[in-house]
């Protein structure tokens, strides 16, 4: 409703409004952890926003491409695995000296902004492109629509969420307001019961950021691709979980670190060994979808299968790191 009231052409919708709302729980917690205890769980934060890329690279684009075969789009892989390479070698820029500054933070803001103007004037290049999110949404409710076990399963939910947020066509501001206010609430209890969690089981809190926390707050697009992947639309799965995660390197990181340092930090700590090797396996995930993808333009069963299998690895990978 924001998107048509404002007149937003529709991939610029879904990189900006529509990105916001689908990885607002990344966004708060990474907020979160910088404000609670000093930020001395800020890592928590990154984690938890390297740990969703990488559940997104693997997972989402894997099990998508197991449920279907995703044909996907050259020009728009190469777009957005580029800006994402990008965004990934900010981040592990400012792993160097351990700490953001806010000039870097500006840097982080303007790869986005750079980004939605790259879509803004895609489409005249690129006229034939269905790459925006828009879609995907619309392929998303259509699809929970035919769902039946899905609306009963979330029926409770859904009518108090609706009895909160009110008529989403008539009050859109209240709706917004309403639904980042309960995002940012349930965040808060994630990352307080992960330090908890963390402390009974004698892991560092950053290992339930890169592994549950990541997992847990990925698995609704988990849910939504596998919907879209079954009906045949899987690039849009894929397309949309790298665009997806160059929102949350950029804004959902960017974001809150800029607000913390105009709040009066210096600058903010952030990086560890933990975080650096995640980061660099995070790199090394692009660059074998981009070449899966890239093998006769279709993501195919196997390499999904193999997507899949990299990720069960990289979780035994974290925990064995969290209590060697």
């Amino acid at each position: 409703a924001i998107a048509h009231k404002l007149n937003l052409p529709h991939n610029v919708a879904g990189a900006s409004l529509m990105a916001m709302g689908s990885s607002m729980p990344e966004l708060s917690i990474a907020l979160i952890t910088l404000v609670r205890a000093g930020g001395q769980y800020s890592d928590i934060g990154v984690g938890n926003i390297v740990g969703s890329a990488v559940f997104n690279i693997l997972i989402i684009t894997g099990a998508s491409a197991l449920i279907r075969p995703a044909r996907v789009t050259r020009p728009v892989i190469i777009r957005d695995c580029l800006i994402y390479t990008i965004s990934i070698l900010l981040l592990l820029g400012v792993y160097v000296d351990g700490h953001v500054t806010l000039s870097e933070t500006l840097i982080f803001l303007g790869l986005y902004a750079f980004y939605i103007l790259i879509l803004y004037y895609w489409n005249r290049f690129f006229p034939d492109g269905e790459d925006s999110l828009e879609l995907l949404e619309q392929e998303i409710d259509e699809e929970l629509d035919k769902a039946g076990w899905f609306n009963r399963l979330t029926a409770g939910v859904s009518r108090g969420i609706g009895f909160l947020t009110g008529d989403a066509g008539k009050s859109y501001v209240r709706a917004f307001v309403v639904s980042v206010a309960l995002i940012a609430g349930l965040s808060w209890l994630l990352v307080e019961n992960a330090v908890i969690f963390a402390n009974a089981i004698g892991v560092p809190p950053l290992i339930i950021a890169l592994t549950v926390l990541a997992g847990g707050s990925s698995v609704p697009d988990l849910i939504a691709s596998a919907l879209v992947s079954r009906e045949g639309r899987g690039e849009m799965a894929v397309t949309n979980a790298v665009g997806s995660n160059i929102f949350d390197i950029s804004i959902g990181l960017g974001l809150p670190w800029l607000l913390v340092l105009l709040a009066g930090r210096d600058a903010v700590p952030v990086g560890t060994a933990g975080l650096y090797v995640s980061t660099l396996i995070l790199l090394g995930t692009v660059v074998v979808l981009f070449v899966f993808a890239n093998t006769g333009k279709v993501l195919s069963r196997l390499e999904g299968g193999i997507l899949v299998g990299l990720y069960i690895a990289y979780v035994l990978w974290a925990w064995l790191q969290g209590t060697a």
